[in-house]
């Protein structure tokens, strides 16, 4: 018996002059789980393609190339496979899970039906077996109510109750092998965890050999037994996890590994992958607690430039009839917190929690129930429509998705002057292009891109897009909400240095909202929590995460995945 479950050996794919795979070679042993990891253009998800049989039709395989499948009497070389050889192996022998499942499953069929569909596509079973087995599943991921979810739209799901029904049909047919493509990247650091805990059990009660493919260095270290460490379609470095992760080889790694924010201590900006690669050993500059102190000294000195008293923003159901409304959601509940000129306020909780709905209010995007809201000692809560257009010019907000964010109609240059022209900057529009220019150099693109539209850029390049966009009205106050959770750890760590190097030279003020506990403990001078609407920690961010005093923020410090 071969003692690998799947093997790739000399994988080179092209698409047309582009080489985008290179001699890839790597293997997964039975009953192991096999890390892939590698920033974003690395190779790692079209290799997954590669072994599912997804590739576009446009991709060019060597002939070299072989992806060989070991079972306990044949080996199979899968690129040899006809299309309905493929379908058939696809689910019956090889499983995966997708990264999105919001994108991966049907919006209008429900999620207890998409798991049938695949079951009966592969196993000869009748409608009624097809949904017992689907019950069955959903109470094996961990699913509350599988008879309520069975009948469930994906909309009507969480973020991680959707990655559970994607790991139902993929385990479905129990599959000798399932391929885990980032399927923890947008979850909170608690539903990740209880996600990495579900594949695990699942692998170790099952047997099955798993694929895991990651940014994020941290789940990888948690999870698996051997890592692949990928980079511009090559593969770097491989082994033992331990023994990559505490001593790299190659430069590309070590700065895979650095440019995660760490918790035991502070850097002044963080490491990024070309500083390793230009400089092997390169030394991030430590901001002591001295530095810190002498800085948190100088911020609490001046008057707040925003103060929230008791805010609440109620969402009520319909009466019926003549009855009167009923409280459904208390999405915020009485909070009360101040934030003072140049500093980042952290604002943490997991999805429900209330973060978005307290920046919308802040923001007067949402009329809030109750409480008061100070903007330079004015409350802005009962500003005229008028005057609330003209704050928005001072208080703006870093969107999470730069893709739906940003109108893919319009080209960079139209979305970067349109506020300027709503808020009169700028004599003409050749005026505002040039101070639109000098925005996308400032964020590290270019002013040519200005004829580009948001398809033409990656991920990190959207998100420079979205802070330009920003910074457009010359604002004083700035919300992220969510802006570095799509990308990887190395575009983020270039992306939070921006942020930083931007407040140093314009004397912005934050607040940085996040589900990433590392990243916000970062960028943070306090620390605001949140669960369930109400606040349930606020102060110095080092002192909350050196001492939490609830055991909520002891659980979320705690999932931080660490190497």
């Amino acid at each position: 018996m071969h003692p690998s479950a799947l093997e790739i050996r000399n994988l080179s794919l092209s698409f047309g002059e582009n080489e985008i795979l290179k001699n890839v070679s790597f293997s997964v042993g039975k009953g192991k789980i096999l890390g892939v990891v590698g920033e974003s253009g690395s190779g790692k998800s079209i290799t997954s393609l590669s072994i599912m049989g997804l590739l576009n039709k446009n991709a060019k395989v060597s002939a070299e190339s072989q992806i060989l499948f070991h079972s306990e009497s044949e080996t199979i070389d899968l690129l040899k496979l006809n299309s309905e050889e493929k379908r058939k192996f696809r689910g019956n022998e090889i499983g995966m899970i997708f990264q999105e499942p919001m994108t991966s499953l049907n919006p209008s069929i429900r999620c207890g039906e998409q798991v049938e569909e695949s079951i009966r596509l592969h196993l000869k079973f009748n409608k009624e077996q097809a949904k017992k087995r689907v019950i069955e599943l959903f109470q094996k991921v961990l699913l509350p109510n599988p008879q309520r979810i069975y009948k469930a739209y994906p909309h009507e799901l969480s973020g991680g109750q959707r990655q559970r029904v994607m790991i139902a049909m993929a385990i479905s047919c129990e599959p000798k092998i399932l391929i885990a493509d980032e399927p923890t990247t947008a979850l909170d650091v608690t539903v990740q965890r209880t996600i990495l805990e579900l594949i695990q059990k699942l692998q170790q009660e099952s047997g099955m050999s798993c694929i895991f493919i990651s940014h994020d260095l941290g789940v990888i270290s948690e999870v698996c037994d051997e890592v692949v460490v990928m980079y511009k379609g090559e593969v770097v470095e491989s082994g033992n996890v331990q023994e990559i992760f505490q001593n790299p080889k190659e430069n590309y790694t070590k700065g895979l590994i650095a440019c995660r924010p760490r918790l035991d201590v502070r850097y002044k900006k963080l490491p990024t992958i070309p500083d390793y690669l230009k400089n092997p050993e390169y030394q991030p500059e430590i901001y002591s607690n001295q530095e810190r102190s002498e800085d948190q000294e100088e911020i609490y000195a001046k008057p707040p430039i925003l103060e929230v008293k008791n805010l609440s923003k109620y969402f009520y159901t319909k009466p019926f009839l003549l009855g009167n409304p009923e409280i459904s959601v208390k999405a915020v509940d009485e909070i009360s917190f101040k934030v003072y000129p140049g500093e980042t306020m952290g604002l943490v909780g997991e999805s429900g929690s209330g973060k978005t709905t307290l920046s919308r209010a802040v923001l007067l995007l949402e009329k809030p129930t109750s409480g008061e809201i100070f903007y330079n000692g004015k409350d802005i809560a009962k500003l005229p429509k008028e005057a609330i257009r003209k704050l928005r010019k001072d208080i703006q907000i870093i969107f999470q998705d730069p893709y739906s964010s940003l109108n893919p109609r319009l080209n960079v240059g139209e979305i970067l002057t349109a506020p300027m022209k709503v808020h009169s900057i700028g004599k003409n529009q050749k005026e505002r292009l040039e101070k639109a220019g000098n925005l996308l150099e400032r964020v590290g693109l270019n002013a040519s891109d200005l004829k580009k539209y948001p398809h033409e850029f990656s991920g990190g390049q959207r998100q420079r897009i979205g802070i330009a966009r920003a910074l457009a009205l010359n604002p004083k106050f700035i919300i992220c909400d969510e802006s570095v959770s799509a990308l990887d750890v190395s575009v983020q760590a270039q992306v939070l240095n921006l942020l930083n190097e931007l407040k140093e030279e314009f004397g912005f003020t934050y607040i940085f909202i996040s589900h990433d506990l590392a990243v916000v403990k970062f960028m943070s001078n306090q620390l605001l929590v949140m669960q369930h609407g109400e606040l349930k920690e606020l102060g110095d961010a080092d002192e909350i995460y050196a001492n939490p005093s609830t055991n909520y923020t002891k659980e979320l410090i705690e999932a931080i995945p660490k190497l």
